[in-house]
């Protein structure tokens, strides 16, 4: 097997959970005690077990993700490759962004901005998300097997009504910040991409990412847009929601989704 297909397999098992290399070190550090620990090696985070899971393993919380180390990520981006998996997407962008900057001053929408990230990664964060992306006005969570479980679509489609009530709707106040969120499930590939000398990132790719920015683009503020296929993986009760009918930009055939607001009725045959 070349370098290249091993890269490739190693993926597939990190974003299923199926490497061995977790399974490893799953039994070294489940027998240490901690409260606080990585969800997919089991590294402690805290406590004395934090403190050898520092010094010794080098293993300390992800940036992408809090609930998740530093290894996890690193050895992604030293192994370049990726694989194609089945997961489950959530894209949430900004309503009238450039309105809003040229109505609030650079000042207090960068306020906005940031306030807008923390509420997202502590969402995607607490649902297990991969964070693909936080810039300008849009937030990616990717939900895969390996950190949302295999139900990932209805784990997705709640934490979309979550990161909504986190900014407000459904909330006596109401929403500070116009948000549209798109939901969508498929084949997706996920690698380290960029030059063999340059600077390599983790990245998504295909139809199915496409589709879920689409959506995105395409809710109304309050909205969450979900696919068929994600409402189905979902186990989702559509028949209390709002169905539609969209031509998306780039895609030859319309696609079927389902609306769905914080305060909209979210029945699971789960």
């Amino acid at each position: 097997m070349t370098d290249e297909n091993k890269n490739n397999e190693l993926w597939r098992m990190l974003l299923t959970g199926e490497a061995d290399v977790l399974v490893k070190y799953r039994r070294l550090f489940k027998v240490i005690p901690a409260d606080n620990r990585c969800r997919a090696c089991l590294s402690p985070f805290n406590g004395v077990g934090g403190q050898v899971s520092r010094v010794i393993f080098r293993r300390v919380p992800s940036r992408v993700n809090p609930h998740f180390c530093s290894a996890c990520y690193t050895t992604m981006q030293e192994n370049p490759g990726g694989a194609e998996v089945n997961m489950t997407l959530v894209f949430a962008d900004i309503r009238g962004s450039t309105t809003l900057a040229e109505d609030m001053g650079t000042l207090a929408f960068s306020s906005l901005i940031s306030r807008f990230y923390v509420a997202a990664t502590h969402v995607f964060s607490e649902s297990n998300a991969w964070i693909e992306r936080l810039i300008g006005d849009q937030v990616i969570g990717l939900y895969l097997q390996s950190m949302a479980g295999p139900d990932h679509a209805a784990v997705a489609v709640r934490g979309a009504g979550e990161l909504l009530r986190a900014v407000g709707y459904g909330s006596p106040d109401g929403a500070w910040l116009p948000l549209g969120i798109g939901v969508h499930t498929g084949t997706t590939f996920m690698g380290s991409v960029g030059s063999d000398t340059g600077l390599r990132d983790i990245t998504v790719l295909g139809d199915a990412p496409n589709v879920a920015a689409r959506l995105s683009s395409m809710a109304a503020a309050g909205e969450i847009l979900i696919s068929d296929a994600a409402s189905a993986r979902a186990g989702l009760d559509v028949s209390a929601l709002e169905a539609r009918t969209l031509n998306l930009k780039g895609r030859a055939e319309p696609i079927d989704v389902h609306v769905t607001r914080v305060d909209s009725p979210e029945r699971s045959t789960a």
